[in-house]
């Protein structure tokens, strides 16, 4: 299993391939994910096999966007399945990792997977990070840009709605991302009762 090379093929095709204005779903955004992945596994003892495993599918979780927006994680798989093989992945490697892309799809379902399960985690860790603000702020500017919604105020009751459905699986961001997170919701739901 060549992991570095699916590394450096996946994050070319995103470098080039991604769409103009994904200010959010962007290479940067990958890599961030890729990062927490490393830290959060580390601190929930994932296996140094499980571990490639699990970057792989940090590494491809979004490259469907590079394709289309709706159901982008079906296509992310399907770009995994395409490529793996020839980085030496086997059938059931490339499955495990197809799962745990699958889990990523808002509303997050990882199940009792625990490889998921960080992975979900590692996808929204910025929700309990001093980085909310400016993250959000990127993920705002794309919505506006593919007409998803207009105005701020808009971008906030999601914020809401999001925060307030959202769940942590792993015992690590929980500890050490969700007392931010509420934070966060709180700042937010200030902002919509000070611009009525």
């Amino acid at each position: 299993m060549d992991q570095r090379g699916a590394k450096a093929f996946i994050l070319k095709k995103l470098r080039y391939d991604l769409p103009e204005g994904r200010t959010y779903h962007s290479l940067e955004h990958t890599l961030d994910v890729l990062a927490a992945v490393i830290d959060i596994a580390a601190q929930e003892g994932v296996t140094d096999q499980e571990l490639e495993l699990l970057k792989t599918a940090a590494l491809y979780h979004d490259a469907g966007f590079t394709v289309q927006d709706e159901d982008h994680e079906v296509v992310s798989c399907g770009l995994a399945r395409e490529s793996l093989p020839a980085f030496g992945y086997a059938p059931e490697q490339v499955e495990r990792i197809c799962s745990m892309i699958m889990a990523t799809k808002i509303p997050q379902s990882p199940g009792d997977d625990k490889l998921a399960r960080i992975l979900c985690d590692a996808d929204l860790d910025y929700l309990g990070r001093p980085d909310f603000f400016r993250i959000g702020d990127e993920l705002f500017a794309e919505m506006k840009r593919f007409g998803r919604l207009s105005t701020e105020r808009e971008w906030n009751e999601l914020q809401v709605s999001f925060l307030q459905g959202h769940t942590y699986f792993t015992a690590t961001n929980i500890r050490d991302r969700q007392p931010a997170k509420l934070e966060h919701l709180a700042a937010v739901q200030r902002w919509l009762k000070e611009h009525p």
